[in-house]
């Protein structure tokens, strides 16, 4: 059973901790503890000060950015994100099958964004192609804060492409149950109340199990990565749990996806003389991924094939802030889902989200900036617009013409509780104000109307300094971090 099924006995909780009452001393032999456990554990990234972090492995490591103790989490907001992921889940994969709402859609942003442009592209020579893929792959995460005003879980954005993390969010969390248990007494905080996080092996049991519906033992998993991934360390764990079970494990970059691959008359994708069943995407969701028309043809290639994709171009654009934004306006979810309570629970989740063709709430976020996130169709971190340049970015758009408007989103801004905690980074702890991000991971697998996998699968929590306004942990602006149910 996930971890969201626990009942946790709310009389057996202690007051939560306060930084503030731990001295120097004791908080530096837990900052000792906690290295030696990244370190022995494989909790590293690679070293940007080191020229080969990125590309040889066991060169130039260190621990990875990480919060030294959990962060408090309501337990009934935990259930609450735990039970929409299969809804989400499902979601993904009904608007997949809705090319026209995703043409639709998109259509603006197609000529305001060359990115999503080209990824329309492929989508409309899959349909003019008539291509269809019974076999469909989701490895989700839905990101989540806590609005203290509202008192509300809100969902920041929904990934159908590249999660990171799954193998980093399972030993972060193993991190903060080890070191509860060594000084739980002294901390005055139960092991208990962070919750089990099997984020790695549920995503490398659905990978594995899509390999066998593509039923052919001697195919391979393909994993697609950026040629230079200081993050390696978090998609090794996953292909090697894969490798434990199955042989079935190749790391690609999209430029030798090109250069070593076809596809046969039957659809079968070869790639260095092997058959390929599953592509799983570490890579190929932001532009820098594609320097040249080589990856653009590899993606293509890739998506004309009979393997199973993760995602496929259909769930990449479903996941885009575009779509999250037409998802949000009344009665579209109703296209989708035909069971009412699901609907509520996912409407319950929504954000306020808004086109750039709404004049009163363009007139709202010039005078009232700090209250909107301005969103372009781009993941990762650091692409977000905050503050007085939500003001400066929108007039300059009404001076430039309506043209530039769709390629960007409008999202109400939330403002989570902050708290004091301690940041490790590079073997130094900060203690500063900081906010929080969860984020839950679904798994789909389904093979036209068979529904193998679909469920809550792990999570990630991401803390911040408040005075940031971005969360990546690669991108340098998060750390990662567990839950403590409070």
């Amino acid at each position: 059973m996930n971890a969201c099924g626990r009942s946790l006995a709310m009389e057996s909780q202690k007051p939560m901790f306060q930084v503030e009452n731990f001295d120097d001393e004791f908080v530096q032999k837990l900052v000792y503890d906690a290295l030696v456990w990244c370190s022995l554990h494989g909790l590293v990234v690679g070293d940007k000060t080191y020229q080969k972090s990125g590309t040889v492995p066991g060169v130039g490591m260190t621990h990875a950015p990480i919060s030294l103790l959990p962060t408090p989490f309501p337990e009934s907001y935990w259930k609450q994100a735990c039970e929409v992921a299969p809804i989400f889940n499902e979601l993904v994969d009904r608007v997949s099958l809705d090319a026209q709402f995703i043409q639709d859609s998109l259509s603006r942003t197609k000529k305001a964004d060359i990115f999503t442009s080209r990824l329309l592209d492929i989508h409309s020579k899959m349909l003019e192609s008539n291509k269809k893929e019974d076999i469909r792959l989701g490895l989700h995460r839905s990101d989540y804060m806590l609005d203290e005003e509202t008192k509300s879980l809100l969902q920041i954005e929904m990934n159908t492409i590249s999660c990171s993390f799954p193998g980093f969010g399972r030993l972060v969390t193993e991190l903060h149950q080890s070191l509860l248990r060594s000084h739980g007494d002294h901390l005055g905080l139960d092991s208990e109340r962070v919750p089990k996080n099997t984020s790695n092996s549920q995503f490398a049991d659905a990978m594995a199990k899509a390999w066998l519906e593509y039923n052919n033992p001697r195919a391979v998993v393909m994993i697609v990565v950026q040629p230079d991934e200081r993050n390696m360390y978090d998609q090794h764990w996953l292909s090697s749990v894969l490798r434990e079970k199955y042989p079935l494990y190749a790391l690609k970059s999209l430029a030798e996806v090109e250069t070593e691959g076809s596809v046969q008359d039957d659809g079968t994708l070869i790639v260095d003389g092997q058959e390929v069943s599953v592509v799983y995407y570490r890579s190929g969701y932001t532009p820098r991924d594609y320097p040249s028309e080589s990856e653009w043809n590899a993606r293509l290639l890739i998506e004309q094939s009979s393997a199973v994709k993760c995602p496929s171009i259909a769930y990449h654009l479903a996941g885009t802030k575009k779509i999250q934004q037409e998802l949000a306006k009344p009665g579209v979810l109703e296209r989708f889902m035909d069971n009412k309570d699901d609907v509520a629970k996912l409407r319950k989740c929504f954000a306020g989200l808004w086109s750039l063709d709404d004049p009163e709430i363009i007139k709202k976020a010039i005078e009232k900036p700090e209250l909107f996130v301005m969103k372009p169709q781009r993941e990762g971190g650091g692409n977000n617009i905050y503050g007085d340049d939500v003001r400066e970015n929108l007039l300059r758009l009404q001076k430039e013409g309506e043209e530039e408007n769709a390629a960007y989103i409008l999202m109400q801004r939330i403002f989570p509780k902050v708290s004091n905690v301690f940041l490790v980074r590079e073997g130094v702890y900060h203690k500063d104000q900081a906010i929080s991000e969860l984020g839950i991971y679904g798994a789909y697998l389904r093979n036209k109307e068979r529904v193998i996998i679909n469920e809550q699968s792990g999570y990630l929590m991401r803390t911040k300094v408040s005075s940031s306004d971005e969360g990546g942990v690669a991108a340098g602006f998060a750390v990662l971090d567990s839950i403590y149910l409070n």
